[in-house]
């Protein structure tokens, strides 16, 4: 079943979300407004009829961005849900075909509300473009001026990757700049370390290893997890612990590890686009890449020394 939905942005960045009515599947959870396209019928197509006959609105394709392509598995049912970000229309929306409707900035919603299949589009709107990583060779004090640095230019997903360094050194050192990162609304994601996150509060960056040691999520939907994946086996296992995006990689050359074969950019965008959540492109790419991640399926670009 191929389903299209329609992120709502309005002028102050604030995006529509809807409730199941009762009766339905999941009734009673918040989902992005949209539903599953006639045989023979265009997503885009079925993007503008949807929102006519559950908000009332007309919408303007020109404004239509692409955001992710879900694939989700309810039970037995197995679904495409294409989220598409919306900036343009005409007509105040209201609650045609839901409970109700309502407003929020998207790191106001909890991720526990939205239905499952949702989840991963609130990821995307929330995720940046730039996953910078510590060097793996820093001391405690370039760690933290690192951090520093990063926020100073506008970085607010980073991850703390310090493997030269005693487990407890690492933890007091984010203990430290944690303050600052959160001043600024951005997310600190310490490396491998589910115990440390924990302690903190805040999120962790899984290593592929550690995808068949978990049953569940480690952590809260309040926090960040992230994870390492390699290919399709390691971005489904992602998936169902429920994490909130992943880096693929290597997508190209790198100097770190010369013997290790690049995926390339038509494999990255395959796996990407056949994922259930957001996922970075890793691998010999900076911050100008950005573009070109985001034309093969990809949330962005994740680095380490194209990032100092």
């Amino acid at each position: 079943m191929h389903v299209v939905a329609g992120v709502l942005v309005d002028g102050s960045g604030r995006i529509l979300i809807a409730q199941r009515p009762a009766g339905k599947h999941l009734a009673g959870m918040w989902e992005f407004p949209g539903g599953k396209l006639e045989p023979g019928e265009a997503a885009m197509a079925a993007l503008e009829r949807e929102l006519d006959e559950e908000l009332g609105i007309v919408v303007d394709p020109a404004s239509f961005e692409a955001l992710i392509r879900v694939p989700w598995r309810y039970g037995e049912r197995e679904m495409l849900l294409e989220a598409v970000l919306v900036r343009g229309w005409t007509g105040e929306p209201a609650a045609l075909d839901a409970a109700a409707i309502a407003w929020h900035a998207p790191s106001s919603i909890a991720p526990a509300l939205l239905a499952p299949a949702d989840r991963p589009i609130l990821a995307a709107l929330r995720l940046p473009p730039h996953y910078p990583i510590s060097p793996a060779d820093a001391s405690p004090d370039e760690a933290a001026a690192w951090v520093l640095a990063a926020l100073a230019r506008g970085e607010r997903l980073l991850q703390w990757r310090l493997p030269a360094l005693p487990v407890e050194t690492v933890r007091a050192v984010a203990a430290e700049v944690l303050p600052a990162v959160r001043r600024v609304g951005a997310q600190l994601l310490l490396n491998r370390d589910i115990e440390g996150a924990l302690e903190l509060g805040t999120g962790v960056h899984l290593a592929s290893s550690q995808l068949d040691e978990l049953a569940a999520r480690p952590l809260p939907l309040s926090v960040a997890v992230g994870v390492s994946c390699h290919d399709a086996r390691e971005l489904e296992l992602a998936s169902r612990l429920g994490c909130d995006f992943a880096t693929l990689s290597p997508v190209l050359a790198t100097v770190r590890h010369p013997d290790a074969e690049p995926i390339g950019w038509p494999r990255f965008a395959r796996l990407a686009e056949a994922a259930s959540l957001p996922v970075y492109a890793l691998g010999g790419l900076g911050p100008g890449d950005v573009a070109e991640a985001r034309m093969h399926a990809g949330q962005g670009v994740a680095g380490i020394g194209a990032f100092l």
